[in-house]
């Protein structure tokens, strides 16, 4: 079995013009009827950091999850915007980007890595007492092009650091599209025999041509969790190749077919969500 999680919020949030807030409803709520494991629908970030996403609560509260067994996940750079999230028990998971990355960190939310894994050790406390679980993406899960230090052994030194914090799911993260079959296999392999308590998570970015070869290196290592996108959209805004974006759910529903890994969703859902994929990002 594959574990899917749909992420439309982060094909939205770089959108170059704002997606309507009906839109982006009947977007979201047709992909609940999907049965996807996990859909990561919103942020609760600065407006003027994402403008794209400033109507996230308004989005929350009009959501239909009257039949739906998906979970909601929203994603937020800060312990104030994980203390919006724990307000709302429809949500289920809280994500918080650490990047492996000093430069990074700082660009993405404006602290140092020791500042965040405090942020993250209270929103761990915060996420006990509102019965949510708390997600780490590990950004620059891949390399980076700052120069600041990658290995697997430096992905093994921040997973345990979060292990000590009792984090149960960490997602390493393609942020820019340079992980390859290589370092993918081999960052799996390695975290998940060392960490078993951990479930992780991948959340990969690819051109149209090298979808394949990353999904099967990270299936072969022992991931079962995946995030995409319908699509491909959005993903990768510093990737060298314009190509790159985020993992087309499509190719994953491919890919779990070849190995003959039964997926359990509705068909028409999955149709109605494309077509409003394609009439939102495309146009009509």
């Amino acid at each position: 079995m594959l574990h899917l999680t749909e992420c439309p919020r982060d094909a939205m949030q770089g959108w170059p013009t704002f997606i309507p807030t009906p839109d982006k409803l009947a977007y979201l709520n047709a992909l609940l009827q999907v049965g996807f494991d996990t859909l990561d629908f919103g942020s609760f970030v600065s407006p003027k950091a994402i403008p794209q996403l400033a109507d996230t609560t308004q989005v929350l509260e009009a959501l239909d999850l009257s039949q739906t067994r998906t979970h909601l996940l929203a994603i937020v750079a800060n312990l104030r915007g994980a203390e919006t999230a724990a307000q709302y028990q429809q949500i289920r998971y809280i994500g918080f980007p650490l990047s492996v990355s000093e430069t990074f960190q700082q660009r993405n939310t404006n602290k140092s890595i020791a500042q965040a894994l405090h942020d993250v050790a209270q929103m761990q406390e915060l996420c006990a007492r509102s019965g949510q679980e708390q997600v780490v993406y590990l950004s620059m899960g891949f390399g980076n092009p700052y120069g600041d230090a990658w290995s697997p052994a430096v992905l093994s030194e921040f997973t345990q650091k979060l292990a000590e914090l009792q984090v149960s799911r960490v997602a390493l993260s393609d942020t820019i599209g340079v992980s390859t079959p290589a370092t993918i296999g081999l960052a799996f392999r390695e975290l998940t025999a060392e960490f078993p308590q951990i479930n992780f998570g991948a959340h990969l970015h690819t051109t149209p041509d090298t979808w394949r070869e990353k999904v099967q290196a990270a299936y072969e290592a022992g991931c079962r969790r995946f995030d995409g996108a319908l699509g491909g959209y959005g993903g990768c805004p510093m990737a060298a190749d314009q190509l790159t974006g985020n993992m087309p759910t499509e190719r994953l529903l491919d890919f779990a077919r070849e190995q003959g890994v039964e997926m359990d969703l509705n068909l028409e859902a999955l149709l109605e969500a494309r077509q409003l994929n394609q009439r939102i990002f495309m146009g009509p």
